[in-house]
């Protein structure tokens, strides 16, 4: 994302897990927005499949895994809208061809509306996939002219976890990662920081423990 134009600020990258996601790339908008062009509908297609081509160019074709399935649901879901709802297709035109006026029910794939012809049907396949092919390119060309970029960020997630936005921004200019003094250093890696700053030294003189006398009883 930071490499595409029109994409939102990138705010920080994680290889923790979170529910189903092995890890999770938040972006932050720097403004509310109401609509988005299709400048940046096509750069957050081709961020989402920058972790799917990133296990291509590492591991090969035959070891990627099912890390990317969210991903690619959402770009088809994406592009599908684009063709089918906003008319961002030159194909298709600006027209409506996915009414979504099915039934609400137990079942409701048996009841729903085809409002487009096959050939219309089979055109729409086609651009949605164009559209994820193209980003797909994209991202795929972006992580091999900077390949060493990649690794160096693969790198420092594999020992702080978490990035924020101007590490990685660090990172990509060939800087290392600098954290302040406050950086707990994790007991169970000897060496290896942790992602959490501390809260402050706890004492443990045994005067400030110990039990004031009370007066006035």
């Amino acid at each position: 994302g930071v490499k595409m134009p029109g994409h939102d600020p990138l705010h920080k990258v994680t290889i923790i897990p979170r529910g189903r996601a092995l890890g999770v790339t938040m972006s932050l908008p720097e403004r509310d927005r109401y609509s988005h062009t299709k400048q940046e509908i096509e750069s957050r297609l081709a961020s989402m499949y920058g972790g799917r081509v990133a296990e291509e160019l590492i591991f090969g074709v035959e070891h990627v895994t099912t890390g990317a399935a969210n991903d690619i649901q959402q770009a088809t879901g994406l592009a599908r809208k684009m063709v089918t709802e906003w008319g961002m297709s030159e194909r298709l035109g600006p027209l409506l061809y996915d009414a979504n006026d099915e039934e609400v029910f137990l079942g409701h794939s048996v009841t729903q509306h085809k409002n487009v012809s096959d050939a219309t049907a089979e055109l729409i396949d086609q651009e949605v996939r164009h559209l994820i092919e193209a980003a797909e390119a994209k991202a795929r060309e972006i992580l091999t002219d900077d390949i060493d970029q990649l690794h160096a960020i693969a790198e420092a997630l594999l020992e702080y976890e978490t990035l924020g936005a101007e590490e990685v921004e660090g990172l990509l200019r060939g800087e290392g990662v600098v954290r302040d003094s406050g950086t707990e250093v994790s007991s169970s890696s000897p060496g290896k920081r942790a992602s959490v700053p501390s809260s402050g030294a706890v004492s443990s003189s045994s005067d400030e423990l110990a039990p004031k006398p009370q007066t006035g009883v």
